[in-house]
């Protein structure tokens, strides 16, 4: 029912208001699975945990529930259940997050947030949301934000991104924010120029060593988010036959459910690039990711990390997100 009304509402309502070099937003058809009441009552309980805590500015108290980038990652993971982000359960809170974005963008760029990273999140909230909200600003304020990523990547010289709009510097979690954030948005409808995906894949190369792993902002010393973040850009570049994601999986096969210093984080990238990788492969991550978190959950809903529970939490349930396919950047 919840993937019938949310069809329904994309075909009604996602029509293009900007013309564009890429397709237009495809609808993610849902295999038919049924989702086990485990994950089900696990993500149910920390959208209420959301939800509960939320203010009514759209934010959330604590660490880092102010940062648009959190405010986004909050929105996805409501809008990756599935009900009618309209008129549904969590359309009111769906609502307050995305109005609050709206509001602190820079009329004079679109720019949201308090770094780059922030607004990449920012951003790929708003091209979800767009064409299933009913709010005529998504469509203006997606264009401005998208517009003001292709603008930083103009003139930085590694043709990726950093923390401020005029960094020319760059590393791989900031570039990797923005790829994506890309990708939604062209899967959206709006024009994102080829030749932009070309200069951000060429820099996550830059960063990959011999052994698949990425680096922070050169090749050496990888991590194990660097490394799932660049996989997953390769993935959505629909670049899953060449040696650079190959590598980059084998890296992440071999780390397997070890996210090193930032596991949520982690988790949500690794989540997908298992996801686009191969499904049988992400059946075994997912089953053991269900365990974990499963185990961790606090009885609230909520997740606790070192960046705050809302980010835990909404990282959390996007890496079981997986589970629902719902979201069009889940498109495998």
């Amino acid at each position: 029912m919840k993937m019938a009304l949310y069809v329904i509402i994309l075909c009604l309502v996602s029509v293009p208001l900007f013309c564009t070099d890429s397709p237009a937003q495809d609808i993610f058809m849902h295999h038919g699975d049924t989702i086990p009441s485990r994950i089900e009552n696990m993500y149910t309980k920390g959208l209420a945990y959301l939800v509960k805590t939320q203010s009514t500015q759209g934010t959330w108290p604590g660490q880092y529930g102010t940062e648009s980038g959190v405010v986004g990652l909050g929105v996805l993971a409501m809008l990756a259940h599935g009900e009618d982000p309209n008129t549904g359960p969590y359309s009111t809170a769906i609502k307050r997050s995305l109005d609050y974005l709206l509001k602190i963008a820079q009329p004079s760029n679109g720019y949201m947030g308090s770094s780059m990273y922030n607004h990449g999140f920012a951003t790929l909230a708003l091209a979800e949301a767009y064409g299933v909200v009913d709010n005529p600003k998504l469509g203006p304020a997606l264009k401005k934000s998208v517009e003001l990523l292709l603008t930083c990547q103009e003139n930085n010289g590694f043709g990726a991104w950093r923390y401020s709009p005029t960094s020319r510097d760059a590393d791989a979690t900031v570039s990797g924010a923005q790829m994506v954030a890309l990708f939604a948005a062209r899967n959206a409808g709006i024009g994102v120029p080829e030749k932009a995906i070309r200069r951000g894949l060429r820099f996550f190369r830059q960063c990959q060593g011999g052994g698949g792993g990425i680096g922070y902002q050169r090749a050496g010393s990888p991590t194990p988010a660097c490394t799932a973040i660049g996989a997953l850009v390769f993935a959505l570049a629909k670049e899953k036959d060449g040696q650079e994601f190959k590598s980059a999986y084998k890296y992440l096969e071999q780390m397997g459910q070890r996210g090193g210093s930032y596991p949520y984080y982690y988790l949500y990238y690794a989540s997908q690039a298992f996801f686009h990788a191969d499904m049988r492969d992400w059946e075994s991550w997912n089953s053991k990711n269900v365990a974990t978190l499963a185990s961790t959950q606090n009885s609230d809903g909520s997740w606790r990390g070192s960046h705050g529970e809302v980010f835990s939490t909404s990282a959390s349930l996007l890496s079981l997100a997986l589970n629902y396919r719902l979201l069009p950047i889940y498109e495998r």
